[in-house]
């Protein structure tokens, strides 16, 4: 885990660059009223942020950004904040799917749905629909999603599986579990980042992120930027990643 790197240079990264990066977005409220403004000007202003990320995702060639926008947990926010985040992500979908999609850029919403508006569900499922064949990278947007959510939800289907007749129980492997969670058919997880200072996942893709690499940052949402991404990048790119192993393991080629 980590704190901002000073380096500013992208061409000293050194290792393999992360193929799968989530971001938990984390500020937006507080650099708000550092402004003098409402905690939900500072939702608004988030969605540069998400812009420069995913453009900065797509041309570092990475193949999948998986965003946290709405948590399960943020139904507990005041009913007004609620109100503005749906409303934000309404105007999201209805303005940024065709760039999306112009970018061959394939979206994905991950959570439980069930708890929106029907005619949000819908535009939800048209972007997806319109995006689907894109293969440049894969936006996952995270509404209504928890960790824990997403390993209970696996657990039942599995456990019906079993009901049927489908599987046994003694074939259920962490693989064939896998298979079951959100983003079952994207690269693993490599690197988290949060920024806004705090030092937790928040029920954040608790499965996938096993194995991933932390980078926390004490920067604010809507100042995130290329740069700052570019930051965490080269962070991750120096680190040794060991999975279980001792270092003198480790060939330099899977440093990264």
């Amino acid at each position: 885990m980590s704190t901002e790197s000073s380096t500013k240079e992208p061409a000293s990264f050194v290792g393999t660059l992360p193929q799968h990066v989530a971001i938990i977005m984390d500020g937006n409220g507080r650099w708000a009223q550092q402004q003098g403004k409402l905690r939900t000007f500072g939702h608004k202003a988030g969605v540069k942020a998400v812009r420069a990320s995913v453009r900065y995702a797509r041309k570092k060639g990475i193949k999948a950004l998986t965003l946290f926008a709405f948590s399960s947990e943020n139904w507990k926010r005041p009913k007004d904040e609620v109100n503005i985040l749906i409303q934000l992500f309404n105007l999201v979908l209805a303005s940024e799917v065709k760039k999306l999609n112009k970018n061959n850029i394939r979206l994905k919403v991950i959570g439980d749905l069930s708890a929106f508006d029907q005619k949000l569900v819908e535009k939800i499922r048209k972007a997806e629909l319109l995006t689907e064949n894109n293969t440049a990278l894969t936006l996952n947007v995270a509404a209504n999603y928890g960790g824990r959510w997403d390993i209970v939800k696996a657990v039942q289907k599995i456990a019906d599986d079993v009901k049927q007749g489908r599987i046994k129980a003694e074939d259920i492997t962490e693989d064939s579990f896998n298979q079951y969670t959100c983003m079952s058919d994207l690269p693993a997880l490599d690197l988290m980042i949060r920024t806004g200072g705090d030092h937790r996942i928040s029920n954040f893709l608790l499965w996938q992120s096993a194995y991933a690499e932390f980078y926390f940052c004490e920067t604010l949402w809507p100042d995130f930027d290329e740069q700052k991404f570019d930051d965490a990048i080269l962070d991750f790119c120096q680190r040794q990643r060991r999975f279980g192993q001792i270092g003198a393991q480790v060939s330099p080629d899977n440093q990264g």
